[in-house]
């Protein structure tokens, strides 16, 4: 599937997510203008704040429940004030935050690493009551190969590294599109 979104529909889904925490951290209510064409598609998104280059947040939902600019302005919200592995964002960062957001594709099953393209793919795994996600730049970032992308992914979901190779896993690729308040 080939992810696409106007310029003008990643500039507004960034203000939003913005606009959205600015507003809690404020007591408000938020602004929404009039979106353009693509923010009502339904899909998968993750928002990731970083703080200086440093990790702040980070939850997003697989797949889509209703338009893309709700399930961001939600995740945006997620992971400014409901990341279990950070204290609620403060007031006094929001003007240090930069804010990236990864729109999802469908899943696709996948058997290995054969089946993982680095830098367009993310992957997710689901084995013994447990499950993990890497999004499609953490690869890029660490310099993973396929094999290492889907033993990272094992240890994010807390399972041995190999647990991607058991038959009862449910592994699965996914395409990202990644981009900024920068881009």
């Amino acid at each position: 599937m080939e992810l696409t979104l106007s310029a003008e529909a990643r500039r507004a889904l960034c203000a939003a997510a913005r606009e959205t925490i600015a507003a809690r951290l404020e007591g408000r209510a938020a602004s929404r203008p009039a979106a353009p064409p693509g923010c009502e598609q339904v899909a998968g998104a993750f928002v990731t704040l970083h703080e200086r280059g440093t990790l702040r947040g980070c939850i997003g939902r697989l797949r889509g429940f209703g338009p893309l600019l709700e399930t961001v302005e939600e995740m945006a919200l997620a992971a400014a004030f409901e990341d279990p592995r950070f204290d609620p964002l403060r007031a006094e960062e929001l003007d240090a935050i930069d804010i990236e957001i990864t729109i999802l594709s469908p899943f696709r099953k996948i058997g290995g690493p054969g089946d993982v393209l680095i830098g367009r793919d993310g992957v997710y795994i689901a084995s013994m009551g447990r499950s993990g996600i890497l999004l499609p730049q953490v690869a890029t970032e660490y310099g993973w190969d396929a094999p290492a992308f889907l033993e990272h992914v094992c240890i994010k979901a807390g399972l041995p590294t190999g647990a991607w190779k058991d038959p009862g896993a449910q592994l699965y690729a996914f395409e990202g599109l990644v981009f900024g308040e920068g881009a």
